[in-house]
């Protein structure tokens, strides 16, 4: 099989089932929590942001594969997402829920917001469902009203959207007040938003966050993004994300695509195309890459969604220029080594969360958590079939 045949082999026949097992038909949405000892454990916290992701994954599944158990998926995970996640009241995904559907930490997260719009702009295009179009388009409002300053998003808020600190999405030391992270999944929960409506003020948004990516986030003496910032767009960590680097290249370059803008396909595309060479020549090895580099220091532990990415984006890296032949031979050798030691082989198991650089597992990491989920290797899956 080539590299296309397996990917799609792997995501119909270990990828799909594995999450559809994972569905809660007794309390609604999919459970929430898998040890690395492959034990679900079905009174686990359920994230939103892991339901959001699978009912985006099943709808995106369905939408390129036509199977109506994919669709029945997606409906449960809307169901779940509409009925239980959504604060009525304030407005909003909380962050998580209790295994019943009760609210868990009813923190309302920008963040969480976009891929709940996300999960929405997708499941309208598989279902056809006009009601998630327009609680997408709701949430689009919300954050445009209650999630902003006059520089651009901020993080986190508590239930009735009063500013509070970013624990959820800060790292390595610091607080931020702005993260290119969720600057980065809000453009990608309005392209998919945009694609679906036409919307203009949608439109007009993609190109404003655009703007800040060129403008503010994206160092180009470094060739890389900032990771973190004060409320001004003032970095304030000396960190290299390569995997946010990588998925950054491609997500906005296909916004580009979606948006159809000649002036922003000349803003973006030099950016997108520094951004794939330098991974390609700091942080890939010849057969997978790095985590990130902070204060010089480097990790050289493989996280599962980093391959996934790399993957992804040195395909587009090589199709946005095919003299680069070995922007696919990355994605290809980044592809064998998560057959070789990122799927987890267990009987009842999926990926890996992390490994180390020699392909052995980080043993105690779940298989399932809030954070780990199908978005990003079923993505990467989805991806390749219909790009190759």
């Amino acid at each position: 099989m080539n590299m296309k045949e397996e990917i799609k082999e792997h995501l119909v026949s270990n990828i799909i089932p594995f999450w559809k097992n994972l569905r809660d038909d007794e309390f609604g949405g999919y459970y929430g929590y898998m040890g690395y000892d492959l034990k679900l454990d079905k009174k686990a916290e359920k994230g939103c942001i892991l339901n959001s992701r699978i009912m985006w994954f099943f709808s995106n599944a369905y939408t390129l594969l036509k199977d109506e158990s994919l669709l029945d998926e997606a409906n449960h995970g809307y169901a779940f997402l509409r009925d239980y996640c959504i604060d009525s009241k304030n407005g909003g995904i909380y962050w998580s829920m209790n295994y019943d559907g009760t609210p868990l930490d009813t923190t309302k997260h920008t963040y969480n917001q976009a891929f709940c719009i996300y999960a929405l702009s997708s499941y309208y295009e598989a279902s056809g469902r006009k009601e998630a179009l327009e609680l997408a388009m709701e949430l689009f409002h919300m954050i445009e009203e209650k999630c902003m300053d006059d520089q651009g998003y901020l993080e986190a808020f508590t239930v009735d959207f009063q500013p509070e600190s970013n624990e959820k999405l800060s790292e390595n030391g610091v607080l931020a007040e702005k993260t290119m992270n969720t600057l980065l999944h809000v453009f990608e929960a309005y392209t998919e938003l945009y694609r679906v409506s036409g919307n203009a003020e949608v439109k007009k948004r993609l190109e404003w966050i655009m703007d800040i990516f060129a403008d503010k986030v994206f160092n180009p003496e470094k060739k890389r993004q900032e990771v973190f910032f004060d409320k001004n767009y003032n970095s304030i960590i000396d960190l290299h994300s390569y995997g946010h680097d990588i998925e950054t290249a491609w997500l906005i370059d296909r916004g580009v695509d979606v948006l159809g803008e000649e002036s922003y396909r000349e803003k973006m595309t030099p950016m997108t195309k520094i951004l794939t060479q330098n991974i390609y020549d700091v942080a890939f090895d010849g057969h997978s890459l790095s985590n990130e580099c902070d204060k010089g220091v480097v990790d050289t532990n493989r996280v599962w969604w980093v391959q996934a990415e790399t993957v992804v984006g040195f395909l587009n890296g090589y199709e946005k220029d095919p003299s680069k032949t070995y922007f696919k031979e990355a994605a290809e050798a980044t592809w064998q080594f998560i057959k070789d030691y990122v799927i987890d082989a267990r009987k009842g198991s999926e990926w890996f969360w992390l490994v180390r650089q020699d392909g052995t597992p980080v043993e105690g990491e779940p298989i399932v958590e809030p954070w780990k989920c199908p978005y990003h290797n079923g993505r990467m899956c989805m991806e390749v079939i219909r790009r190759l």
